[in-house]
């Protein structure tokens, strides 16, 4: 492709972004084949698309298959909007740099690529990217809106293409201990999940360092292509603020709901009996300390309650990092996936606990009140997209099961910005403030 032609598609993104067209619209033309499967031995050309804080650490980890005897991966590619972070990871890599995503896209021998942007570019991305044959593996949150993400398990489905959703707690063995002591029967029906996520210190709340040499109107490492990264996203001035501290603002992320509850909302869908979408939800809170210009609350809790009977409580502040136990309560049992409420850590083992109404039982049953489940070493989260990659399995956080933490997510912040109760019907995927119909 020549440069007039790549600079045509540059022009061609920023037009189509502008104008707020539906994410169908950003679709270009007809799909790639999907590629035959990696041979197992074979090396996967991979790169990696936005280098900030959590593009960096995906990067690292990916080094490592790279220089391991023999290699499986080469990375051959490396792509962000900020000169400095894209040298960076050149000097890192020895991967050629791309400014514009497209651009790694156009590359044929390019057979997979690791998403790290702000949440309000991941499924522009992703879509663009299988729909030229490559295999993606996306940072959570999986979309900015609901329909990103039905367009997304749509792609996937149609273009028969390996998604991976980057939540590493879905890889966590206490969730998949959680599972079996559910689908055995341990805790009966499955009554209320419970679980938080606090912090509190200054980058917990998103206020990262700002670089004030970079910019748009900089050279050299300093330059940010701002027009690049709002992408999608309404068209404003440049702010240090916005760029660096993205998730503080609405245009671009749903702060505790996207950054923080997936890690909660993605393995519990994995931990149930079946991944599942509420049909009630509700998001509330506020900003109670943080009064330093964001728009996403500093405080924050929501509720889901779901078509077979069972609800969900999470709670979360950026001012008090004191957790809540994470368990998943049933009327005979209760799973305790966590003591410290903080999902990411998984601990040991995984302990069901009988109700007291239903102890004979359970230790007639079970052999005690308390069963402890070792949680055993389980494929890294990277690892298993890559294994996917060349077996073509549906990975551990497939688009499906992704798809129902992102429905109860977004739903969530949608609750808070109206003020109101929400009302989601799957059949019809929409959204409303009255109850449905018995």
């Amino acid at each position: 492709m020549s440069e007039e032609q790549k600079e045509m598609n540059r022009r061609d993104f920023v037009k189509t972004a502008s104008t707020g067209a539906t994410i169908g619209a950003l679709s270009l033309g007809g799909f790639h084949p999907a590629a035959a499967k990696t041979e197992a031995n074979s090396r996967i050309n991979v790169a990696h698309i936005g280098i900030g804080i959590r593009g960096r650490t995906i990067l690292d980890h990916i080094l490592t298959h790279e220089t391991r005897t023999p290699p499986t991966v080469d990375i051959v590619g490396v792509c962000d909007v900020y000169a400095k972070r894209r040298n960076e990871a050149v000097e890192k890599t020895g991967a050629k740099p791309y400014e514009y995503y497209g651009d790694i896209l156009d590359r044929p021998d390019v057979d997979a690529v690791f998403v790290a942007t702000p949440d309000h570019t991941h499924a522009q991305i992703a879509l663009e990217a299988m729909r030229k044959g490559k295999d993606v593996y996306l940072e959570k949150p999986m979309t900015h809106t609901i329909a990103e993400a039905l367009e997304l398990r749509k792609t996937v489905h149609e273009t028969g293409r390996v998604l991976q959703v980057g939540s590493q707690t879905t890889s966590n063995d206490n969730w998949h201990r959680a599972h079996e002591a559910i689908v055995k029967g341990m805790i009966g029906e499955m009554i209320m999940s419970q679980g938080s996520y606090h912090r509190n210190y200054e980058t917990g709340a998103w206020n990262y360092d700002i670089d004030e040499n970079a910019g748009p109107d900089k050279s050299g490492d300093d330059h940010i292509n701002w027009e690049l990264w709002l992408g999608p996203a309404p068209k404003v001035e440049y702010s240090g603020e916005r760029y660096f501290r993205f998730r503080k603002f609405w245009d671009y992320s749903g702060g505790i709901a996207t950054d923080l509850f997936f890690h909660v909302m993605a393995p519990l869908n994995i931990a149930w009996i079946e991944p599942q979408i509420p049909y009630k939800i509700t998001g509330t809170g506020g900003i109670f300390v943080h009064h330093d210009g964001r728009e996403v609350p500093d405080t924050y809790t929501m509720t889901a309650v779901y078509p077979k009977g069972h609800m969900l409580v999470l709670s979360s502040t950026m001012a008090n990092d004191h957790h809540i136990q994470g368990t998943i309560r049933g009327h005979e049992g209760t799973v305790v996936i966590t003591d410290s409420g903080k999902f990411e850590d998984s601990g040991n083992q995984t302990r069901v606990i009988a109700q007291k109404l239903f102890k004979d039982e359970f230790v007639k049953k079970w052999g005690n009140d308390v069963i402890e489940m070792p949680n055993q070493e389980r494929e890294g989260h990277m690892d298993n997209f890559l294994r996917c990659m060349r077996t073509r399995e549906k990975p551990v956080l497939d688009v499906d099961t992704a798809l129902c933490a992102q429905v109860a997510i977004t739903l969530g912040v949608e609750s808070y910005q109206r003020g109101k109760v929400l009302y989601y019907d799957e059949k019809t995927d929409t959204i409303s403030e009255t109850p449905p119909v018995a």
